[in-house]
């Protein structure tokens, strides 16, 4: 099985572009979020239901993207079930066995935390400018972490400053590995 990397984190806090970015500095693929392509698809509000068929489809496209790639290969993934966890919790109150099932079975290297520090960027799909929200969420992705047992290191500041600090971490973590 390939080298599962994870970036996590609120909304507008550079997940998708520090994945492309990763990719392009180690030569590697990513795998990108699948909620954009269903709520783009599907438009309006989406229900507690749709989030189970996302989580589906998350998982799906990162066996799609892993599927063929090298034990010592490093995939890049744009969001997990920790994220629809706490995406279910903060919306509904409540979240999908199935998600929390997940969270148990599926098995990843290292995580890459993003900081809510990254000026807000207006999206018709992102719901959550304010920035005590953002922090909140923020609290609820890291509290996650320290929990697990996994590897995972915090990013921030701006692009440039943030995608040295992954790359950083990432070449650490594979020292270690």
């Amino acid at each position: 099985m390939c080298i599962k990397i994870v970036i996590i984190g609120p909304e507008s806090t550079g997940k998708s572009t520090l994945c492309k970015d990763l990719a392009a500095h180690f030569n590697t693929k990513w795998c990108p979020e699948y909620a954009r392509e269903f709520l783009t698809k599907n438009p309006g509000a989406y229900s507690y239901d749709d989030l189970l068929t996302i989580a589906k489809g998350q998982l799906a496209l990162e066996e799609s993207y892993s599927r063929d790639m090298k034990e010592d290969e490093i995939l890049f993934i744009d969001t997990d079930m920790y994220v629809m966890k706490v995406w279910c919790e903060y919306v509904f109150g409540k979240c999908h066995r199935f998600i929390l099932d997940q969270v148990v079975e599926r098995k990843y290297d290292f995580y890459l935390l993003c900081n809510t520090d990254l000026p807000w960027a207006p999206d018709p799909l992102r719901e959550y400018p304010d920035p005590a929200i953002r922090g909140h969420l923020f609290h609820m992705y890291k509290d996650i972490l320290i929990n697990q047992s996994v590897p995972w290191a915090e990013v921030g500041g701006q692009f440039r400053e943030r995608l040295e600090t992954a790359i950083r971490s990432t070449d650490h973590f594979l020292s270690t590995k």
